[in-house]
């Protein structure tokens, strides 16, 4: 019970909120897992895959956005112009494995955005064994990041991108 925090108060009476279940709840409805995939020549693949998870809300509400923050202990915050809103994303791989995945495996979301995360979890464990670094590894990657938010726009369709590291092979 370490992440109950009596001191929260919604309107004139105290309550105690269950703060890792809020955290779920709230990234359910307001955040996004993805996985972008864009075209890095220096790299042996050829292309760079960056797992992020991110919550946007208006600025006036970014105490939320700060408790995340502190409560996963990572990531920053940062203007999102296309918007107007305030995001906390992180995107550190390590970070990612070791605090957001254990997370959402033990405070899963309720709405379809649970199947971007078992996806993205996926990915992330890939990628800290080093698949991402080979075609093989890379091309199961980029099939399953290509299932992961229907919605999204794509820079860099995953048919190209396969398309491309066939011709490498």
């Amino acid at each position: 019970m370490a992440n109950l925090r009596p001191e929260q108060y919604a309107g004139s009476r105290a309550v105690i909120v269950d703060l890792p279940s809020y955290i779920s709840g709230y990234v359910d409805g307001e955040g996004c897992f993805s996985v972008s995939i864009a075209p890095r020549r220096a790299l042996a693949a050829g292309w760079e895959v960056r797992p992020s998870v991110s919550v946007s809300q208006n600025a006036d509400r970014s105490e939320v956005l700060l408790e995340i923050q502190r409560y996963f202990g990572c990531g920053t915050l940062r203007p999102d112009r296309s918007d107007q809103t305030l995001k906390w994303e992180a995107r550190s791989l390590q970070t990612l494995w070791e605090r957001i995945v254990p997370h959402f495996r033990t405070y899963p979301l309720l709405s379809g955005k649970q199947r971007d995360f078992e996806q993205f979890a996926v990915i992330c464990e890939l990628m800290i064994r080093g698949d991402h670094r080979d075609p093989f590894g890379l091309k199961e990657i980029v099939r399953i990041a290509g299932q992961m938010n229907p919605s999204g726009k794509r820079r860099y369709l995953p048919d190209m991108i396969l398309k491309d590291l066939e011709m490498k092979a």
